[in-house]
């Protein structure tokens, strides 16, 4: 009965399309209502793929942050389910190691990975395979037999597995991602709605301009004197500024916190606004 049980909790994920598929078809094989205990997790919706994302820490949605951030990350898929579970049952038999169970029924659950990523480099297409974890967590003996699990797997299935911890995640930089990362789309923004395009590359460019010969005022100031010269709402300029980051129109120090009480100097433009060429 427990058997059957289990097969269909399974089948059942699997029929609500839970763990398979790729890109906006994928569904996470966890979601925030499977382990509500946790406080830290978030829901956002993706730029490169547009979707909503379930993270179960601060740390998986930072990570993803600088994944959506990179030019060669084409997709990106969370709390992947190591299926079928009888192939990671068979490794932790063959390893020694305790299988992991539900605490309530002692069934043994499906394992997950917390990142496939797929990456995109000089024309070749490769999955990589990512848990994150504190680096403080990786003296507890229980947590790294289950990494060997996964590592044997991942080494079965033919597909880079590897931990990531908060010191391979630059925290200020995917902060600074977060800070911009809802402003991709301007026409999702009251100013900008009806604006035709033309109109629209004026305003950045104009922005940009401001940035540039405005070396001594900080990022608020030129923003409000931009909304004021256009006569827009308040807030419209800063939504500018997050715009040009996040579209990567113009880079900026992301290894500092973005500051807008402070000057941000542009370090490159790589959009042609009139001004594509590097401002080092």
């Amino acid at each position: 009965m427990a058997k059957r049980i289990r097969k269909n909790s399974i089948d059942k994920k699997l029929k609500d399309g839970r763990g398979i598929g790729a890109g906006l078809d994928y569904k996470p094989w966890l979601v925030i209502q499977d382990v509500s205990s946790l406080g830290r997790s978030t829901r956002l919706k993706g730029i490169k793929i547009p979707r909503q994302y379930e993270f179960l820490s601060d740390l998986e949605k930072n990570y993803f942050y600088l994944l959506e951030f990179s030019d060669y990350v084409i997709d990106i898929r969370e709390q992947y389910p190591l299926l079928p579970l009888e192939d990671t049952l068979l490794i932790a038999d063959e390893l020694g190691i305790i299988h992991p169970r539900n605490p309530h029924t002692n069934e043994p659950i499906v394992m997950s990975t917390d990142f496939v990523v797929t990456k995109k480099n000089d024309g070749n297409i490769k999955d990589h395979a990512r848990t994150v974890k504190m680096k403080k967590e990786l003296s507890n003996e229980r947590i790294l037999e289950k990494f060997e699990i996964e590592r044997v797997y991942w080494d079965r299935h033919q597909i880079d597995w590897g931990i990531v911890t908060e010191e391979e995640i630059n925290k200020t930089t995917a902060q600074n991602i977060g800070f911009v990362h809802s402003y991709k789309e301007l026409t999702n923004f009251d100013d900008f709605k009806a604006c035709p395009e033309i109109e629209m590359e004026d305003f950045l460019t104009d922005y940009i301009n401001r940035m540039l010969n405005e070396s001594t005022n900080s990022i608020r100031t030129i923003s409000k004197e931009f909304e004021r010269d256009f006569g827009l709402n308040a807030g419209s300029g800063l939504t500018i500024f997050k715009h040009l980051i996040i579209n990567k129109i113009i880079n900026v120090n992301l290894k500092v916190k973005l500051d807008i009480n402070e000057n941000i100097p542009i370090e490159a433009i790589y959009k042609d606004f009139s001004l594509e060429k590097s401002v080092i």
